[in-house]
């Protein structure tokens, strides 16, 4: 069994990982939010320590590593812009870090991570859950399996409605989101470069505080995408269903399903990390450089070739 401490207990996504460190058979020692609505600990670990003090946390985990009570892990469900310092910190306290993507901002950010690695000797893992889905696997294997030659026309489609609280929360200020590409399209670039290959070129057509498009030319694919998180551009047979959300992934014109089956995914992080496996900043580095290059960019406007959904918007 091994021991955990959690950053960032109040989110929406730390009961993911609650429930991951429970399933694979561990401990959460200690949790930390500067909010108090964590009631969720109560149905995983109510036993866990809480603190809303940085500081009072930071004090707790030192006294339980003197007296013999080692945190063998610290998962980290902060705000983006304060991945870089959590992990930081686990890192100092002798523990590996488990990462919400995108695991940092910058891609120097990753850099510099990697040179604390190796001068603590700990690792750090990032959530890339779309690599563990079956669908994406069975892609990913039906890809390698093609011509070497052959080179995919992709469509990405991805609207996942948000309320105004979006834009008043941490997640709207770009500075420490990194913006809608780079807080709700993360995984998504992931995905494809690590089934397609690396980004050749990455142009920009729309980049708005609601919705972001463009085009990604990787070694095998070229990749139009789109994201919003405004309903009124959900289509309308969406809209009629009563949904919030559409996710669309279309190979060559085909329609790729991968809707379902993302709930146990956390878990499956888990393991592979406890069983020495897992995703570390190598890994992370190639979707960090192009929601980057992304965030920088200047938006082209609609020329070239741009995602079919834009024409009518």
């Amino acid at each position: 069994m091994k021991n955990f401490a959690l950053i960032g207990a109040a989110g929406f996504i730390a009961p993911r990982h609650l429930m991951a460190i429970k399933d694979t058979k561990n401990n959460l020692v200690a949790a930390l939010d500067k909010f108090d609505c964590v009631g969720i600990i109560d149905s995983y670990f109510p036993n866990a320590d809480f603190f809303v003090e940085f500081e009072r946390f930071d004090r707790h985990l030192d006294k339980l590593k003197r007296k013999g009570t080692k945190v063998d892990y610290v998962s980290i469900c902060t705000p983006n812009y304060l991945h870089d310092s959590h992990i930081r910190f686990a890192l100092r306290q002798g523990a590996d870090a488990i990462c919400e993507k995108p695991i940092v901002l910058n891609p120097w950010n990753v850099e510099a991570l990697m040179e604390i690695e190796k001068e603590t000797g700990r690792k750090v893992f990032n959530i890339l859950q779309l690599r563990y889905h079956s669908s994406i696997i069975a892609l990913k294997e039906r890809v390698a399996k093609a011509p070497k030659d052959k080179i995919f026309d992709i469509d990405l489609t991805y609207f996942t409605s948000r309320g105004k609280w979006y834009f008043i929360s941490w997640k709207g200020d770009q500075s420490k989101s990194g913006g809608i590409a780079t807080n709700i399209g993360v995984h998504f670039y992931d995905m494809l470069t690590w089934i397609f290959g690396k980004v050749k070129n990455n142009t920009v057509h729309i980049s708005e505080n609601d919705r972001a498009a463009g085009f990604l030319e990787l070694e095998r694919a070229r990749v139009r995408w789109v994201l919003s998180i405004n309903y009124d551009y959900l289509p309308e047979n969406v809209k009629k269903e009563g949904k919030r959300t559409f996710r669309s992934l279309q190979m060559d014109g085909e329609e790729l399903e991968f809707s379902d089956g993302f709930t146990d995914l956390h878990t499956k992080c888990y393991q592979e990390i406890l069983n020495g496996n897992g995703f570390g900043l190598t890994e992370a580095l190639q979707s960090i450089q192009t929601v980057h290059q992304i965030r920088n960019a200047k938006p082209v406007g609609l020329v070239g070739d741009y995602h079919p959904l834009l024409k009518n918007k």
